[in-house]
């Protein structure tokens, strides 16, 4: 499928995400990544009335500057502890709306922004989609760690069965840094048979701060599909 179908795909997930979850009044939270800027796209066409009683939350640095560019009212945790809903994408999901995240480097502050949600949204493209996490998705589970911890945890994560890989940076020299001032180890445990079990033992390592393993947290997914249609899925 070429560059176009799959735009339009999280176009219409994003859209009818949009449509079914945003309201007046509410506190939202905003995702992070290339399909939630169709999400704010549209909020910014919604009527005047409703768009400006909205309180929006960002997940990231990216989030924020989108939530300033489209000229929406920006927000923060530290004002608003209690979200109504949050609208984030996902680099898997499966059935069950487990999903993996982290791809873009702001998996930390994205699952405490969910956490603290009534409603945690997912819209994504159907590629997305897996019967299983880790079989879609290559790259490994992200794990954010404290710097300091690094050489360590390589060690530990790979006594797990893992094969960690330093994420380094694309356009300078040196490993991602998060918005948080951390480092990233992306792990592939390949097919992930007990994503519970698996998540247990990643956060019970001396210098993880978390994964992006987000289990049993969504309540929807908005699914675009190739065919312009989308699917909807609740756990």
């Amino acid at each position: 499928m070429d560059n176009e179908t799959t735009e339009l795909a999280k176009k219409v997930a994003a859209e009818l995400a949009v449509k079914e979850n945003v309201q007046k009044d509410i506190i939202l939270g905003i995702g992070s990544g290339s399909t939630i800027i169709h999400a704010v796209k549209e909020i910014k066409e919604m009527d005047t009335d409703i768009r400006s009683s909205i309180v929006c939350i960002p997940t990231s640095y990216q989030s924020k500057q989108l939530i300033i560019e489209y000229g929406l009212n920006l927000g923060s945790l530290d004002q608003y502890p209690d979200i109504d809903v949050t609208i984030d994408g996902a680099d898997e999901i499966d059935g069950d709306l487990n999903l993996i995240k982290g791809g873009g480097g702001c998996l930390v502050k994205e699952k405490i922004v969910a956490s603290s949600s009534r409603n945690f949204v997912i819209i994504v493209d159907w590629r997305k989609m897996s019967s299983q996490l880790g079989d879609k998705w290559r790259a490994g589970i992200p794990v954010e760690i404290i710097p300091t911890a690094l050489k360590p945890l390589m060690k530990r994560l790979n006594d797990l069965g893992g094969k960690p890989v330093l994420r380094m940076a694309k356009a300078k020299m040196g490993p991602v840094v998060t918005d948080n001032g951390n480092f990233i180890i992306d792990v592939d445990f390949g097919k992930i048979n007990a994503p519970d079990e698996l998540q247990f033992q990643l956060k019970s390592l001396t210098g993880v701060v978390d994964s992006g393993l987000f289990l049993k947290m969504a309540t929807k997914a908005y699914i675009g599909q190739a065919n312009g249609k989308v699917q909807t899925l609740i756990p």
